[in-house]
């Protein structure tokens, strides 16, 4: 009897591994919708990505990949357990794809979420491309956000940890602050911190947004570079120190006025 489960575990080992779906990157857009974002803001990012998505020049360079297809989820985060899925991993491969997929962006708008959690996104992140069904040429993780991590484990620590498994970090820090309120959750060198402290991997880059009215047009960029794959090269820290836990000084300075982001 132990001889034939052991035959029949050796035969379902090739069986499950050809399920598995081969593509050109498995890519994770985790997209900020914490309160310091207004019903208007979070609008932009859903119409933005799927603009972007369903546009000739990511549609041209998903084409152009070795196999031709990308798998990808789109899921919204704030603060560390905070992380809901709107488009669970679904491979893109024709412009058909990626208008379904854009679909499924813009079919509602939910609201903020507490906290900044950027550490609790990167960690959900990397379990879901872990467990997804796909085996990409490349894993990426695309975050975006509009103030420094104050909530869960350091950010350094989850970024560590992520790129420990092969995994590379891209940021889309988003510098569009205008309401006072607000600001005060927020870093007037949020690009900056994100370079020092969140990004890293191969190819590893930022595209910070500092308009609305540009947003669109900056996370076409970025996804053409990821899909499509720029030159090779390692992303190092900067060398010049930055205080990577920044976003939690300002959490204990303002924690009594919690009701706000």
């Amino acid at each position: 009897m132990r001889a034939l489960l052991l035959l029949l575990t050796i035969w379902a080992s090739p069986m499950s591994a050809q399920n598995r779906v081969e593509v050109d990157i498995e890519l994770f857009l985790a997209v900020d919708v914490s309160r310091s974002m207004q019903p208007f803001e979070l609008e932009i990012q859903r119409r933005g990505y799927a603009a972007a998505l369903t546009s000739d020049e990511v549609t041209g360079a998903i084409a152009s990949g070795l196999l031709g297809r990308v798998a990808l989820t789109y899921v919204e985060w704030a603060g560390a357990y905070d992380q809901r899925t709107i488009v669970p991993w679904t491979v893109i491969a024709t412009p058909q794809d990626a208008a379904r997929v854009a679909t499924q962006i813009t079919a509602n708008y939910s609201d903020a979420l507490r906290r900044t959690s950027i550490s609790g996104a990167l960690a959900f992140a990397a379990g879901s491309i872990q467990d997804n069904a796909f085996d990409g040429l490349r894993r990426v993780i695309d975050v975006s956000g509009d103030g420094p991590n104050n909530m869960g484990p350091p950010v350094t620590a989850a970024r560590d940890t992520v790129l420990a498994q092969g995994i590379t970090i891209n940021g889309l820090p988003l510098m569009t602050q205008s309401d006072d309120l607000t600001s005060r959750w927020n870093i007037p060198d949020l690009d900056a911190y994100y370079t020092a402290c969140v990004i890293g991997g191969t190819g590893a880059f930022v595209v910070p947004v500092y308009t609305w009215t540009a947003f669109e047009d900056a996370v076409r960029r970025k996804l053409v570079l990821e899909i499509a794959g720029g030159p090779e090269r390692i992303y190092r820290a900067q060398t010049r120190r930055y205080d990577c836990l920044i976003g939690e000084q300002i959490w204990e300075r303002n924690r009594d006025l919690f009701v706000l982001p």
